[in-house]
């Protein structure tokens, strides 16, 4: 553990080519073998420390969903969590490790997609989706299309806007401000009424 949070942070300050492995050894105060002996290779250790990201968001996200399950009905409640999500994805931490995530799938021809069945990530904002229909809040359809259209809506422009070093929505009123509009189109469309 110790080990992956002094990469998590060298990886966050440095991106992928500018940390090391001897930079990850001296901050943690252990040899480069001990690193070499748990995780064969620079790649390797940035994979377990994008794991233990995600395993920490899937933590910070399931303390939400705790707090958020006594706030109100369900179309409420899925606010809340979509409102959470935006917050996670501006962080700069997480900025950060998404753009080394990125720049590396596109240098290496991988692709990783965080929205499938089996990301726990991506399944609890569906299953509040799905609970938001069952409440007759959204529309019948597929939740797991809906959830990503929320995504879209409310997430994705201001995460890329941080990747490429925009600082548009760093405050807590810009991200309100934004999330305001971008629920609003997302729950009642873009028709004209």
């Amino acid at each position: 553990m110790r080990i992956l949070d002094a990469a998590a942070g060298i990886f966050a300050a440095q991106g992928f080519a500018g940390a090391s492995v001897e930079r990850v050894a001296s901050e943690c105060g252990v040899g480069k073998d001990t690193i070499y002996r748990r995780f064969p290779s620079k790649v390797a250790l940035f994979d377990a420390v994008v794991e233990h990201v995600r395993a920490q968001t899937l933590v910070r996200l399931d303390a939400e969903t705790a707090s958020v399950a006594a706030s109100g009905d369900a179309l409420t409640r899925l606010k809340r969590l979509a409102r959470w999500f935006l917050t996670i994805n501006v962080d700069p931490e997480m900025v950060a490790f998404k753009r080394i995530a990125m720049s590396e799938a596109v240098v290496s021809g991988g692709h990783r997609s965080s929205q499938s069945a089996d990301d726990p990530i991506f399944a609890r904002l569906v299953a509040h989706v799905a609970d938001a229909q069952q409440a007759g809040a959204l529309r019948e359809d597929d939740a797991g299309f809906l959830a990503t259209h929320l995504l879209h809506c409310v997430v994705y422009g201001p995460s890329n806007d941080a990747m490429l070093g925009s600082t548009a929505y760093a405050t807590r009123e810009a991200q309100d401000a934004f999330f305001e509009r971008a629920w609003t189109l997302f729950v009642e469309g873009a028709a004209a009424r």
